[in-house]
């Protein structure tokens, strides 16, 4: 399956190499998906999906009603602290411990009783 990246790549190798060059930084906020969305007139998931993938890369990470930001090159000790800064969002706005272990659990692919 050669050929041209489909747009969903597009999107991920565009927000890498915009990283890679410097015209996104560290703590640079990023458009949410739906404002991705309309500017490249794509459907809000497949932005998602993109972020998603970049997220779960390092690269960038989503704090909850605050939005989505080029995480720190040095990502070794700062990948803790954007999960750390995340889990203390969600906690702030009243998601139980249970709720996040059950979400983490399926993340992981892991059964609760592992």
């Amino acid at each position: 399956m050669g050929g041209r990246p489909n747009v969903y790549e597009s999107i991920v190798n565009g927000i890498k190499r915009d990283i890679e060059l410097g015209i996104l930084r560290e703590g640079d906020r990023l458009p949410s998906c739906r404002e991705m969305a309309l500017k490249l007139g794509v459907n809000p998931n497949t932005v998602q999906r993109a972020y998603s993938a970049l997220e779960g890369e390092g690269l960038i990470y989503t704090l909850p009603k605050k939005g989505v930001y080029v995480a720190d090159k040095k990502m070794d000790d700062s990948a803790e602290e954007h999960a750390r800064r995340a889990l203390e969002a969600l906690k702030a706005e009243g998601m139980l411990k249970e709720h996040l272990l059950k979400l983490l659990n399926e993340l992981f692919g892991e059964d609760e009783d592992d």
